[in-house]
C-alpha cells in the first residue's frame, strides 16, 4: 500500500478506537506509519481524511451485511443494521459524532446527506430511516434496554395493524 491507503486504514482504525472527536492528526499518522504532513498532501485536511475513512467503513459494513451483493429484504436489512449497533458500536459512535460535526462542515454534511438518501431507499423510506437512527441512539446510550430488531419490527407491525383499525379522521 502507498501512503494514501495507509492513511485511510490508519484513520479507520483511529475512528473505531478513538472516535471522531478524539482522533488527532498525530494519531492517524502514527497508525499509518507516515508523516502527518502526508495527510495534507493526500487529503487536504484531517476532516477530509476522516470523512473518507468513515464513509469507507460504512460501505464495508454495508457489504458485510449483504455478502452476496444482493439487497436484503426490508425486515432482514433492519435486523442486520440493528444488530450492527452492538457488533460495530464504535463505528456507529463515530458516525453519530460525525453527524454532529457536519453542522459546521458543509462537505461532511453533503457526503452524509448522500449516504442518507441511499439509506432511505434501502431501509424503506424516511420514517423507517428515522426509526432506525432512533434505535441506534437508544442502543448507544442504553444498550441493555434498547429493543432488538425483532422487537422493533413486532412493534411496527402492531402499530400498523392498530392504525388500520382506527377510524380515519378525514
Amino acid at each position: 500500500m502507498g501512503n494514501r491507503e495507509d492513511l485511510l486504514e490508519g484513520a479507520k482504525r483511529c475512528l473505531v478506537e478513538r472516535g471522531w472527536a478524539n482522533t488527532t492528526v498525530r494519531d492517524i499518522a502514527a497508525a499509518a506509519g507516515v508523516s502527518h504532513a502526508a495527510i495534507g498532501y493526500h487529503f487536504g485536511s484531517r476532516e477530509r481524511l476522516l470523512v473518507q475513512a468513515l464513509l469507507e467503513e460504512l460501505d464495508e459494513l454495508d457489504a458485510r451485511m449483504a455478502p452476496d451483493g444482493e439487497p436484503l429484504a426490508a425486515a432482514d436489512r433492519w435486523r442486520a443494521v440493528v444488530e450492527s449497533f452492538t457488533t460495530d458500536k464504535s463505528l456507529w459512535t463515530s458516525h453519530l459524532e460525525a453527524i454532529a460535526h457536519a453542522q459546521r462542515n458543509d462537505e461532511l454534511r453533503a457526503r452524509l446527506a448522500e449516504g442518507q438518501r441511499r439509506a432511505r431507499a434501502e431501509m424503506g423510506g424516511s420514517v423507517a430511516l428515522a426509526m432506525v437512527l432512533g434505535l441506534m441512539i437508544q442502543s448507544l446510550i442504553d444498550p441493555d434496554s434498547a429493543p432488538t430488531a425483532a422487537e422493533a419490527i413486532d412493534e411496527l407491525r402492531e402499530l400498523a395493524n392498530e392504525s388500520r383499525r382506527a377510524p380515519n379522521p378525514d
